[in-house]
């Protein structure tokens, strides 16, 4: 019998898959928010452009390429209140401003990102809002 996969495992792995839907060419982001009793999964994202705009970026140029972030569209998506507990997936560490998008979503308990991005940074402001980061593997 195959080992039962925990949480985190399973909304990672949605993460990686709903990833697959990016249409940035540089790279590929997936986030998945929960509740904090993983019962439900409160809101998804992928990186791209905006509804109804062209399926590709607005510049090559790493950093500007114009998709709105995984994250940014997981808020965006989410319509649970700000009382609600939440645990964040994201296949990436997220940037900076996507730290601020998370934390003024209210009641991120926990944020597990899988592989790290090329800035840092957001990790000192997740700490100070007192929101748990792990790099899962």
């Amino acid at each position: 019998m195959n080992a039962r996969p925990t949480f985190d495992q399973v909304y990672m792995q949605f993460a990686e898959i709903i990833a697959q839907r990016s249409t940035c060419k540089r790279l590929q982001v997936g986030t998945v928010i929960t509740s904090s009793d993983y019962r439900k999964v409160l809101a998804v994202g992928y990186n791209g452009n905006a509804t109804g705009l062209a399926n590709s970026c607005d510049s090559e140029e790493p950093g500007n390429c114009g998709c709105l972030h995984s994250e940014e569209n997981a808020v965006i998506n989410c319509d649970a209140p700000r009382l609600t507990e939440k645990l964040v997936f994201v296949t990436h560490l997220p940037c900076s401003m996507c730290a601020k998008r998370l934390i003024n979503l209210g009641n991120v308990n926990r944020i597990l990102y899988k592989n790290e991005y090329r800035k840092r940074d957001a990790l000192q402001l997740l700490q100070q809002a007192n929101i748990e980061v792990r790099q899962f593997g």
